[in-house]
C-alpha cells in the first residue's frame, strides 16, 4: 500500500504537469535516516531513462532516486518540547505497546 501511495506522486505529475513517467520503471524505497530522525521515501529509477515533464527532458540514471517524503520520528520528550515551542501544552499522552507510537492531548498555552 505504501509503495502504491508513493508512486501515486508520479501519476499526479503525469496528470497535472503533462509528464510521461512510466510508473513501472520506478521502485519504492524507504529507510530510516537515524541522523535526521526520519523515515525517508524515495522512488528509484530501475533503468536509464529520460522523462518529459512539462516540455523539459529530465534524465534519470539507474538507481537515481526522487526523494518524495519525510516522516519525522520523535521521542515523547522531543515531541512535547516541539509542541511547547509552537504554543501547545501536553495535557496527557498515551504510548502504544513497545513505545513505538504515541497519542497526545494538547491544549493551547
Amino acid at each position: 500500500i505504501t509503495a502504491r501511495f508513493n508512486r501515486n506522486i508520479l501519476t499526479r505529475i503525469n496528470r497535472e504537469l503533462d509528464a510521461a513517467f512510466r510508473l513501472e520503471t520506478f521502485e519504492h524505497y524507504a529507510f530510516y535516516n537515524a541522523g535526521q530522525s526520519r523515515v525517508e521515501m524515495h522512488l528509484v529509477s530501475t533503468e536509464e531513462q529520460v522523462v518529459d515533464v512539462f516540455g523539459t527532458a529530465v534524465a534519470f540514471s539507474v538507481g537515481e532516486s526522487i526523494h518524495t517524503e519525510n516522516s519525522y520520528k520523535y521521542s515523547p520528550d522531543e515531541f512535547m518540547q516541539l509542541a511547547a515551542t509552537a504554543g501547545w501544552h501536553t495535557e496527557q499522552h498515551w504510548l502504544a505497546d513497545k513505545k513505538l507510537f504515541a497519542t497526545y492531548l494538547l491544549r493551547s498555552s
